[in-house]
């Protein structure tokens, strides 16, 4: 597949995004305060506006040309709560053949009310999307409760009933992104001790089940998540966008409880769509978390075995945004390796693009195609470290270039 070009990597599965919102596209990088104010401020006025299917449909062409740009050939994505977006997003990704997770969110409170959605109104749209999308080509339906804050019980309880009728499907939602959110879900579902059980009493908590965030998760959630099956999307982007913390990514890959791990780049929240630039910044919270800003030793109790997990190397950073992403999805039996029979989603990546001086550096690994993996590691790092979207230079889907740079 590979042009054998010194400059290019031969090719990679394709980049898995965990978390993206894809009626975000134009709110990239707004400027605002954090995460329930920058809601109310930039996001569902803008959201609103796919209630219109022509716009809907025409930023569904932007999104995906910027996913395919990025090297990302999978996704799970977050709509409105519009039922023609769905279809837009939905149909959008059956014309380029691209896998994409996705379904009508839910949400009946802290939105105004020209955004939200009766729990009956979502329960029924949900079935007749259900029914017109799930396993129809690559199409993948998640029933989706935007977050429980915003959520009444009446809808987690729908999202329920539809998770039994349709056990198949997969559930998209957020969970303790930010502190005041988390005191909020305490408040509104005072029977529940934690954010986690909140999913629990409705029965969500479970394989398929993907939550981004999960900064403020404590540690016994965590383990929950782990026994469970459920798992945890990393949006250092956005988080770090955001202000709303760091993800402590070494508790979250103790090998007494792993918890299924992906990566997401949680556009518009995160300030771009490519994972590389995902995996940058998931590098330097790992980093981070073993020590202040000013020097001084983290006061969170970790041990040693804690604190090296923490530091993400390219082998862990490039599995976590490839086959780790697709366990994290309970994809992994077709998705992101080389193994016969697997669909042909691919990247090629370009290591001497990028900065102006992106090839000088990566030089000082090799000068030509790498030799050894030891040097094809390096690179990787050094486009993990200093690239973006522009290291990319082919994304193939099923099989067939779907982008190649200029």
């Amino acid at each position: 597949m590979a042009s054998g070009d010194s400059g290019t990597i031969p090719g990679l599965p394709g980049f898995i995004d965990g978390h993206i919102h894809f009626p975000q596209v134009r709110v990239l990088g707004a400027y605002g305060n954090q995460l329930l104010d920058w809601l109310q401020k930039w996001i569902f006025p803008e959201e609103a506006k796919y209630t219109d299917r022509s716009y809907a449909d025409g930023a569904a062409v932007k999104f995906m040309d910027a996913l395919l740009s990025g090297g990302t050939t999978t996704c799970q994505a977050f709509t409105p709560s519009s039922p023609v977006s769905c279809e837009a997003l939905f149909d959008a990704a059956a014309e380029r053949n691209m896998r994409i997770i996705t379904g009508l969110t839910g949400i009946d409170r802290f939105a105004p009310d020209y955004y939200v959605i009766s729990p009956d109104d979502f329960y029924r749209e949900s079935k007749r999307l259900i029914e017109q999308y799930h396993r129809k080509g690559r199409n993948l339906y998640a029933i989706t409760p935007r977050f429980a804050v915003g959520c009444t019980d009446n809808m987690m309880e729908r999202c329920s009933q539809l998770k039994k009728e349709h056990p198949d499907c997969w559930i998209n939602t957020h969970i303790s992104e930010n502190p005041t959110e988390v005191y909020q879900a305490r408040v509104e579902f005072p029977d529940c001790p934690d954010y986690t059980s909140v999913h629990e009493k409705h029965g969500l908590l479970g394989p398929k089940f993907t939550a981004g965030h999960g900064v403020w998760l404590s540690n016994d959630e965590l383990r929950r998540f782990s026994e469970s099956g459920a798992a945890v999307c990393f949006c250092p982007l956005s988080n770090l966008f955001l202000g709303s913390g760091l993800f402590r990514i070494g508790r979250a890959t103790d090998p007494l409880h792993p918890v299924r791990l992906s990566v997401g780049c949680d556009m518009g929240g995160g300030n771009a769509f490519s994972i590389i630039r995902v995996l940058e910044e998931a590098y330097k919270v790992g980093m981070c978390n073993n020590t202040m800003l000013d020097g001084s030793v983290n006061p969170r109790e970790q041990d040693l075995a804690e604190a090296e997990r923490n530091k993400l190397s390219p082998y862990r950073a490039f599995y976590l945004a490839t086959l780790g992403g697709a366990r994290s999805l309970y994809l992994d039996d077709i998705l992101s390796n080389f193994d016969k029979g697997k669909e042909a989603d691919f990247v090629v990546l370009d290591w001497k693009a990028g900065q102006a001086a992106m090839e000088w550096h990566q030089s000082l690994t090799t000068e030509t195609t790498p030799a050894t993996m030891e040097e094809a590691v390096a690179l990787l790092f050094g486009i993990m470290a200093c690239g973006d979207d522009r290291n990319v230079d082919e994304t193939w889907i099923s099989g067939n270039r779907a982008y190649k740079k200029s």
